[in-house]
């Protein structure tokens, strides 16, 4: 990785990203206030720490609601009504956000 990406990130990363933002741009707004709201829960809640797993993620959250979309379900029918459950389930094999400042809490306080 060069500095140019350190500073900015990935150019293919954004072009990924901006992707995958037009396709839940163009999902129903029951399906796009939802896919909105899994991202701020997966941001803050914890969800994977690699570029690679976040996009796989996101990009498999997007299939599932472009094809409840089509079939005219209701959001709840793909997740169940404990959404957030639905997302913890969807990285409990991942390394997440809180995993890692766990570690840096823990090695912290361990160096003390």
């Amino acid at each position: 990785m060069n500095l140019f990406e350190k500073m900015i990130g990935s150019l293919d990363e954004k072009r990924e990203w901006r992707a995958m933002e037009a396709r839940a741009k163009s999902l129903p707004s029951e399906y796009r206030n939802a896919y909105k709201a899994i991202q701020k829960y997966m941001w803050t809640a914890g969800g994977p720490t690699d570029w690679k797993d976040s996009s796989r993620l996101f990009v498999g959250i997007l299939e599932l609601f472009e094809e409840g979309a089509a079939e005219g379900k209701k959001v709840t029918d793909l997740t169940g009504e404990d959404v957030a459950a639905f997302c913890d389930d969807l990285v409990k094999d991942e390394k997440t956000w809180k995993d890692k400042y766990r570690k840096k809490l823990n090695d912290t306080i361990g160096r003390g």
